[in-house]
């Protein structure tokens, strides 16, 4: 993050994530966690300085049904505010999406310029898209910038098929990836967030593979700090959902979602 203010040095890799989700019983993995990363891992126990008193649960007064706040630097917990419940990611889910497409670039398995083709099944996905036709093909550039700003589940899927040959191929990675990383709080139904039962993951998990993303493929700000874009030749318009990369200096993302409640 890039802040303009004599506290610089200390606030610059704080990341905040808060998750704003419905739950169903709530279910809690292991004490002790250990971030999962080559520079100052640290242990970090659930039980934080911040978050002790039975009274006050919740000292910042949150809406939100989880939050955590971290040093992205060191990992270390600053504020935590039911951070193992599983809740429901929603299109945080891309999150991990990304990670392993960012991954894919850095060992040299696909690159930017790469044609991606659209499938059927990536075509009818619906929700947040570019509306991707099967006879069009986007560069990985294109569908991670739209991945980014418009969390487009059709290029999220095509994405998906073209590094593993199928979703379902590469959920079982994603889901692989995140247990080495530590985040047992975790399970991945699909690679794009469309609420299914199952499909959970804690506040204190989407801050570990934030972490990761972050520290691990800074260039992925190139994306999740755009405002406005466009591609298909200007013809497709993209603004963020993340409305603070417009509004706020410094932000630099990460992930925006939208739940709404069942009816039932």
């Amino acid at each position: 993050m890039k802040f303009h203010s004599p506290v610089k040095k200390i606030v610059y890799c704080i990341l905040l994530i808060f998750v704003m989700v419905h739950f169903y019983n709530p279910i809690y993995a292991t004490d002790k966690y250990v971030w999962s990363s080559n520079v100052n891992t640290i242990e970090t126990s659930s039980e934080s300085p911040n978050e002790t008193s039975d009274n006050n649960p919740n000292k910042l007064n949150l809406e939100s049904g989880a939050a955590i706040l971290i040093d992205q630097d060191s990992g270390q917990i600053l504020y935590e505010h039911n951070i193992h419940e599983q809740l429901r990611p929603a299109s945080v889910t891309k999150i991990m999406s990304i990670l392993l497409v960012m991954e894919a670039l850095d060992s040299g398995q696909i690159k930017l310029t790469d044609k991606v083709p659209c499938s059927e099944n990536a075509s009818s996905m619906g929700g947040s898209q570019i509306w991707l036709t099967p006879t069009e093909a986007l560069t990985v550039d294109e569908m991670l910038k739209c991945m980014c700003v418009v969390s487009a589940n059709d290029c999220t899927v095509a994405m998906a098929e073209f590094l593993c040959g199928s979703t379902e191929s590469f959920v079982e990675k994603m889901n692989i990836r995140a247990k080495e990383l530590g985040m047992n709080d975790t399970c991945f139904k699909n690679c794009h967030g469309i609420d299914e039962d199952g499909h959970v993951t804690s506040a204190y998990d989407i801050a570990v593979m934030s972490r990761e993303l972050l520290s691990k493929h800074p260039s992925i700000k190139n994306y999740t700090t755009i405002w406005m874009d466009s591609i298909r030749d200007g013809k497709s318009e993209l603004v963020n959902t993340n409305k603070l990369v417009r509004n706020y200096e410094g932000c630099t993302g990460l992930k925006t979602r939208i739940y709404k409640f069942s009816s039932l």
